[in-house]
């Protein structure tokens, strides 16, 4: 009686049980009676301190029912929840997304779920494996069924498999003795693994570009405005406003040019590592002056092409600069039926900016041409008959045309240039200066830029002449001259997109001076950390930009970008940065999956971690990954919110399947079933779809420090 008072007066933390009601978790004492006293098993609430202080937390609710696969815009769109004007995710539990004080997003390509299920081993050097058996630290262990608890290693020594299929859309929990031992570390990071949909197009098999997904933002539309009647108002201040553009702006990067095959001038090599690196890449492709190849000379750095400031005239949009638009036409020179094709310059058209003709030459190739391609390059044999001027001419006149302060204007002129064997710094490519509307890979057609943009009917009407090299060429002009007019941003998704940087940056936040609080509130402030020079990118909105040449350089400019620095000189503020991405490459490059780590960057790369390439395994790149994850998870702030992503799967089968069916498409045009030396049947139509279903199958994980 006694002892069920004191439970009514909840005056004792103890309770007497029937020895025979105890459970297993009850320690039963020797020697005891009838009744035995034990520990009050009531559940007191934890004094943690993130839950006192209502600290926020990102997890998967158990009793969530996602019905479709989280993709890298709702990860974009939760960092939008948490600093600016985003929607709540459906796909996660956010607490208390107020108290979040800053964001970084990682992405870490060559990261792949395959890594976690057993399906590509880490054990060895060799990536794909037949089994489901993956290594742990107690030796390689059963793959288990999706959806399964795990109570503990020692039960079941299983390791769980992600959900990955289509009607899966589910995370995995982490289970530190269950991963392999490289991927242990995220385990302390990290409670789940969620499977990652990259952007693409379903109906043409193709990924959009996961960077631009995370990175560029639909611009918010207001309101309904439900005292009117009608359609909305468009964005206060979205209407279209001209804004003349210097030439100079339109200017491609050195990573554009690099990422979309151009073989660089050396006035691009910035460091002596990069010089080094694509020097020897130009020798291992026979890009050199030895094989034919011209750079345009007297421009030692990008910096030399400025024209002196006294030679600008006042509101000219050219900048002093000389511009040029130039169109090549190309047949092929390789035997028939031998893959693969040799294209060799047949034509080539400069026009100046003010449409003037200015070179417009044929040109005979060092090999017996075998197709004209006459349906588009509009070149006959009777044309050919009596050309004599060859490439190593036609060189000696580009290079007398061009100057140091020359701006060189074509659509995707990779292709021009690689048939010239030219190198020239200073390109604006009409491709690349109006991106596809669903985003990369995709390209526009000149023909449907100049529909669009200009108005203008080309390549239409010929008949069997092809094209015209110098009406493709005017059209580039006008193309650039209309973007002086109106502004950088027209004709791209700027104009129903924005940068994340610049929606993020519109919102405020308190002062950073914690010293002196008060005053009006500062809008919050983002960072890029990236490789190379991210300023020329996506990155050139973030207010700060922090270039690396390696991981662990990405690793110390994520902690400098949010720590921030007192010091006059240093681009980051007091406070640091709100908003940070960052990447780390090394894992990627080691993959094959950056196009640009060819075997003289991968061996660049090798070198700079200073591990001899033969020690160099995918285990151990990916343990240094996983190692710098977690050393940017410990270096966060606290109340500071961190999502790792890979961005894709393994595309690397994907860009083959592509460049196949693009090379069919080409020959299709202009060949006989019986005379193509690539075939496409349903057979490489299912290939190329399974491909890109595994490259739109990334990994993320979420957490706040």
């Amino acid at each position: 009686m006694g002892a069920t008072l004191s439970r009514l007066n909840g005056a004792s933390e103890s309770e007497e049980v029937p020895r025979g009601s105890l459970d297993d978790g009850a320690q039963q004492e020797e020697g005891a009676g009838e009744w035995q006293t034990v520990q009050s098993r009531k559940k007191h609430k934890k004094s943690d301190k993130k839950e006192s202080n209502n600290y926020p937390s990102i997890t998967h609710s158990p009793h969530a029912r996602l019905q479709s696969i989280v993709k890298t815009s709702d990860l974009q769109n939760l960092v939008l929840y948490c600093l600016a004007d985003g929607n709540a995710p459906q796909w996660a539990s956010v607490r208390h997304h107020g108290a979040i004080r800053k964001f970084v997003v990682l992405m870490v390509p060559g990261l792949e779920a395959g890594m976690f299920d057993g399906t590509i081993s880490l054990s060895s050097s060799t990536e794909e494996s037949s089994t489901n058996e993956i290594s742990t630290a107690d030796g390689p262990v059963a793959a288990e069924k999706p959806g399964e608890d795990l109570p503990s290693h020692n039960a079941t020594q299983r390791s769980r498999k992600l959900p990955m299929s289509p009607d899966d859309y589910y995370p995995t929990k982490l289970i530190h003795d269950l991963l392999p031992i490289p991927l242990q570390p995220l385990s302390d990071v990290f409670e789940h693994v969620w499977p990652i949909k990259t952007p693409g197009d379903d109906k043409y098999a193709k990924m959009h570009s996961p960077l631009a997904a995370m990175l560029t933002s639909p611009i918010v539309k207001p309101k309904e405005d439900k005292k009117g009647k009608g359609p909305q108002r468009p964005p206060e201040g979205r209407g279209w406003q001209n804004k003349r553009t210097p030439v100079t702006e339109l200017l491609a990067s050195t990573e554009e040019l690099s990422d979309e095959g151009y073989v660089l001038h050396p006035a691009h090599y910035s460091d002596t590592a990069s010089a080094t690196t694509e020097t020897a890449r130009r020798a291992l492709n026979k890009w050199t002056t030895a094989d034919g190849w011209v750079d345009t000379p007297g421009i030692p750095t990008l910096e030399a092409g400025n024209a002196p400031e006294k030679s600008i005239e006042k509101g000219s949009v050219t900048a002093g600069r000389t511009v040029v638009a130039m169109d090549c036409e190309m047949c092929i020179t390789s035997p028939p039926g031998v893959a693969p094709q040799v294209f060799s310059l047949t034509r080539v058209s400069l026009i100046d900016w003010n449409g003037k003709v200015i070179l417009d030459e044929l040109v005979k190739p060092g090999n017996a041409i075998t197709d004209y391609l006459t349906p588009y390059s509009g070149i006959t044999p009777a044309m050919m008959q009596n050309v004599t001027t060859s490439l190593s001419d036609i060189q000696k006149k580009l290079l007398d045309i061009f100057t140091p302060q020359t701006i060189l204007i074509g659509h995707s002129l990779n292709s021009d240039l690689n048939a010239l064997q030219l190198t020239h710094p200073f390109i604006i490519d009409t491709a690349l200066l109006f991106p596809h509307p669903r985003g990369p890979p995709l390209k526009s057609s000149l023909k449907w830029l100049s529909q669009k943009y200009i108005s203008r009917e080309i390549q239409k009407g010929h008949g069997s002449t092809g094209h015209d090299s110098v009406e493709d060429a005017k059209a580039c002009l006008d193309l650039v001259k209309q973007k002086c007019e109106k502004g950088k941003e027209w004709g791209t998704a700027e104009a129903s997109a924005e940068s994340i940087f610049k929606r993020i940056g519109r919102i405020n936040r308190p002062k950073r001076d914690k010293v002196h609080p008060t005053g009006d509130e500062e809008p919050r402030i983002s960072a890029v950390v990236d490789w190379g020079d991210p300023t020329r990118g996506y990155g050139g909105q973030a207010r700060v930009v922090v270039g690396c040449q390696n991981d662990a350089e990405v690793v110390a400019g994520i902690k400098r970008a949010l720590e921030g620095s007192a010091a006059d000189d240093d681009v980051v503020p007091v406070g640091g940065c709100d908003f940070t991405w960052a990447r780390l490459r090394e894992l990627e490059a080691y993959r094959g999956w950056w196009e640009k780590s060819k075997n003289v960057d991968a061996d660049a790369l090798r070198s700079s971690t200073q591990v001899a390439a033969s020690e160099v395994t995918l285990s151990g790149v990916v343990s240094e990954t996983a190692g710098r994850i977690k050393a940017v998870y410990d270096g966060l702030p606290p109340c500071t919110a961190l999502i790792v992503y890979s961005g894709s799967g393994d595309p690397k089968e994907l860009r083959e399947m592509q460049a196949l069916q693009s090379r069919f498409k080409e020959e299709y045009k202009f060949k006989k079933w019986d005379e193509l030396s690539v075939r496409w049947t349903d057979v490489e139509e299912q290939k190329l779809r399974r491909a890109c279903e595994k490259a739109r199958k990334g990994v993320g994980f979420v957490a706040v420090k």
